[in-house]
């Protein structure tokens, strides 16, 4: 819609009254003045579509992005070079669940930019202890290791596992299992991808890793029958409290407190990957609250810092942690001071503006909303919190990607996942009034493929 500009002050005196009053004489023949219409500003110097031309020549092929080019970001919004403005409904993969560009956290990076930005762990700085304090005692653990990214935390626990097998549980050299779950989504490192069932992932980047093994999603016997054979050997059980790549794949309840006393039992290690279901996503602090689980270690990363910078972490015991000694394990980046300081504040976020709870009731008022969506295509909803997802069942040559689309073209953006699944997962901060927008939006989406 026009909209017009409005009239500049004026900085001569008022005139009085009764001149005000008086309407001015039109001059013969003289035209009216023409409305100013203001056009969306242009954020940044290229548009989106040299933006996408530039990643297809010069960047790696290993993503297959939607296209929309986001220039800025707000909250639980974002918007592209050319001014259009869209709900974000994916997060970063849950990154973002204090919002974009969040104030608090901003400020506390710029703040510490300003005085120092990397030491290296080569000498001590006076950020990382406070932010080790301060991080063990929110989450009620002894002792963290700090990392960057979340594959990285994830190999971090596997070693710390292995050394704690072979130093506390006395498996034999070189014989420790870490045993994950199928359809499992940990990171992309040849470690890791030893343990996935996605072909994607896997095909073609062998050989793998050995003294891993995978066992059934959910299955109430799998892990039992496993270490009643196997666990001799078996260190650790690494899960997805609830599996977010697979489609939001949420276990039968009390899943993982049925896992973690079969570990207790076996001497085997519970780990949760928490870095995509933690802090606040699934409407509580850790999604293993659900099931009253504390695990025996705990790795987080992305909304660890609110995507404001790389913060990964993994929390244990001492028992555990200090297997590791000086030497055999670190990295330049882990524990920098931006980190810390980014970290504690994303964490205050939380607590304060009460996220988890609010994650709690907009998901259910979300999912319960989703479900009044009648279509054939709409087959199921599903999650916890504000971590989400539709199936899809494709017809008349539309899948997901489609659904994507036509929902980008409304001012939502998503991402689909196994190419009939779409992930609905807002930053925690977001609006009523936008949840409610998006709900229209994926209504008026369905009634368009009727």
């Amino acid at each position: 819609m026009p909209i017009k500009k409005e009239p500049e002050r004026s900085t001569k005196r008022k005139m009085s009254l009764s001149k005000t009053l008086i309407p001015k004489r039109k001059k013969k023949n003289e035209k009216k003045p023409k409305k100013i219409i203001t056009k969306k500003p242009v954020i940044g110097k290229i548009s989106s579509q040299k933006a996408m031309e530039l990643e297809e020549k010069y960047g790696a092929h290993n993503y297959h992005p939607l296209p929309v080019v986001i220039a800025k970001a707000r909250g639980a919004k974002v918007w592209d070079p050319e001014g259009n403005v869209y709900l974000d409904f994916l997060s970063a993969y849950s990154a973002v669940n204090q919002g974009h560009c969040n104030p608090r956290i901003i400020k506390a990076m710029i703040e510490q930019a300003k005085m120092c930005t990397l030491t290296s762990r080569a000498f001590f700085n006076n950020k990382l202890g406070e932010y080790e304090k301060f991080i063990t005692e929110f989450f009620g653990y002894e002792m963290v290791l700090p990392m960057n990214s979340g594959a990285e935390a994830v190999e971090t626990a596997m070693k710390l596992c292995r050394k704690w097998g072979y130093e506390k549980k006395g498996v034999e050299p070189n014989k420790a299992t870490i045993l994950f779950a199928t359809e499992n989504f940990h990171g992309r490192t040849i470690s890791i991808i030893t343990a996935s069932t996605d072909p994607d992932c896997k095909k073609g980047f062998g050989p793998y890793t050995p003294g891993i093994d995978v066992i059934p999603y959910n299955s109430s016997q799998a892990l039992d029958d496993y270490l009643k054979k196997n666990g001799k050997n078996v260190v650790a059980f690494i899960v997805e409290p609830i599996q977010g790549e697979a489609g939001v794949f949420v276990p039968d309840d009390g899943y993982l407190k049925k896992r973690f006393d079969i570990c207790k039992k076996n001497n085997v290690l519970f780990v949760a990957d928490e870095i995509q279901t933690g802090i606040a996503r699934t409407g509580r602090l850790l999604a293993c609250d659900w099931d009253r689980v504390k695990p025996d270690m705990l790795i987080l990363g992305k909304a660890l810092s609110a995507g404001v910078y790389p913060v990964s972490a993994v929390l244990t015991s001492k028992e555990v942690m200090l297997c590791i000694k000086p030497g055999e394990h670190g990295s330049t980046y882990g524990g920098n001071p931006i980190a810390c300081a980014v970290a504690v504040a994303a964490l205050k976020v939380v607590r304060d503006e009460r996220l988890a709870e609010r994650a709690d009731e907009m998901g259910q008022y979300f999912r319960n909303e989703l479900k009044k969506i009648k279509h054939p295509m709409l087959k199921l909803v599903r999650g916890k919190g504000l971590l989400n997802a539709i199936i899809i069942e494709p017809k008349n040559g539309k899948e997901a990607w489609d659904v994507c689309m036509m929902l980008k073209e409304k001012g939502l953006i998503c991402k689909p996942t196994h190419r009939h699944i779409i992930r609905l997962a807002p930053p925690l901060v977001i609006s009523k009034t936008d949840l409610e927008k998006s709900l229209k939006i994926l209504k008026n989406v369905f009634d368009e493929l009727l």
